[in-house]
């Protein structure tokens, strides 16, 4: 009888088994993940950035479990060796509406606590020389990391302390037995495990698995692809901080920005294009059964209905990298269309409401001994080490 069953080896679950074990010296931890390596789905495929918290609600987890997560992901970071950077965030305004807007997410901000410097357009210049735009924030708390190395940092603490990460066990049945005395029992394809306590961090499959554990499901895991460039080697000096466009309050993702990596690259991206599979990434992909499931599903219609121009829109800048550059080109006019070189897409798993309406904050459901990670978009990643602590306050493994 294990003490935790966790779902998912991405870096939300294994901060979790992590943390667990931490708490409890000794306790049986099992973590089991379908693929045949951990990180390998949403951990694996994001820019990278530990986010400061700038953009969420105040008072939403968002906000304060990202603001927390920066530092938590740069501690751990030096307890570990992990190179990161603290390089930066300038949110760039190109026009006055967009400084307006900028003038109210500074003040939201402000709202969580977020260390945030005014920047003009001279300044902007000085600091960036090939980005343009009349004003700008400074995040300064704002870095690049490698995300999958954060992860397999943290497999490594659970093995030493004593718990087990089991790959290519995808779960197929999940039995909750009430009672005082009662017990998870997960069936999977490396064998049955009974557990006291189950968390699953699912990420694309979070709605498929929590139905399975019993939970009434309102909401569906839709994916869209987030797709990427990078620039050539000789271009890697165009920008030295992550630079975003002022985001519009009534779009669900943030826009195209550019982002150096810890490795040395720039990406260019990501848009969010609807997704015609959730585990396959390269264009093209189809899966069957992930395209009818939204299909009937009403909330995915909703959506779309009052969502339709931006998913025009971003078809548009999929199909065409001329549509995609001018996106950037708005706040870094010195990028050519050869610049945008091939660089692999990641899926991001939303959660759509019946009504139509996107999941913005983290989303937890619970049974009596299950919890469920419903909704882990960005800036899950940076949050991973406070969500676990949030999940062991919420969900202690004592019988």
């Amino acid at each position: 009888m294990e003490d935790l069953v966790v779902i998912g080896a991405g870096i939300v679950g294994l901060a979790t088994a992590r943390e667990v074990l931490r708490r409890r010296p000794g306790a049986g931890v099992l973590v089991l993940e379908k693929a045949d390596d951990i990180a390998s789905a949403q951990t694996g495929h994001n820019s990278g950035v530990i986010h400061a918290g700038l953009y969420y609600a105040p008072g939403s987890l968002k906000a304060r479990l990202c603001r927390a997560g920066q530092r938590a992901t740069k501690e751990f970071c030096d307890e570990h060796a992990i190179p990161y950077k603290t390089i930066g965030k300038l949110v760039v305004a190109t026009d006055e509406v967009e400084v307006d807007r900028m003038e109210r997410l500074a003040v939201r901000g402000a709202e969580n606590g977020i260390e945030l410097e005014r920047i003009d357009g001279g300044r902007l210049a000085e600091m960036e020389p090939n980005v343009r735009g009349q004003a700008a924030l400074l995040s300064p708390a704002t870095g690049v990391v490698d995300f999958r190395e954060v992860a397999r940092a943290m497999a490594r603490d659970v093995a030493e302390l004593g718990g087990r990460v089991i790959t290519r066990s995808q779960v197929r049945s999940i039995r909750e037995v009430a009672g005082p005395s009662g017990e998870v029992v997960v069936g999977s394809d490396t064998g049955e495990y009974r557990t006291r306590k189950l968390v699953a961090c699912a990420g694309l499959q979070a709605d498929r698995i929590a139905a399975m554990g019993g939970l009434a499901v309102d909401f569906q895991v839709i994916p869209f692809r987030g797709e990427y460039y990078q620039l050539p080697h000789d271009r890697s000096d165009v920008v030295q901080r992550l630079i975003y466009p002022v985001p519009d309050p009534g779009l669900p993702f943030l826009g195209v920005h550019l982002s150096p990596t810890i490795d040395g690259r720039i990406t260019v991206g990501p848009n969010a294009v609807l997704g015609f599979s959730r585990e396959r990434h390269p264009r093209g992909s189809v899966t069957a059964r992930d395209v009818a499931e939204y299909l009937t599903f009403p909330g995915m219609w909703r959506f779309a209905k009052s969502n339709i121009r931006t998913g025009v829109d971003e078809m548009r800048s999929s199909l065409f990298p001329q549509g995609y550059l001018e996106l950037v080109r708005k706040y870094c006019p010195e990028l050519r269309l050869e610049d945008l070189r091939p660089y692999p897409a990641g899926i991001r798993a939303q959660a759509i409401m019946r009504d139509g309406t996107s999941v913005e904050d983290f989303l937890l459901r619970s049974t009596e001994r299950q919890l469920h990670v419903c909704n882990a978009p960005s800036p899950a990643a940076t949050s991973a080490i406070p969500i676990a602590g949030l999940i062991a306050d919420k969900f202690a493994t004592a019988a």
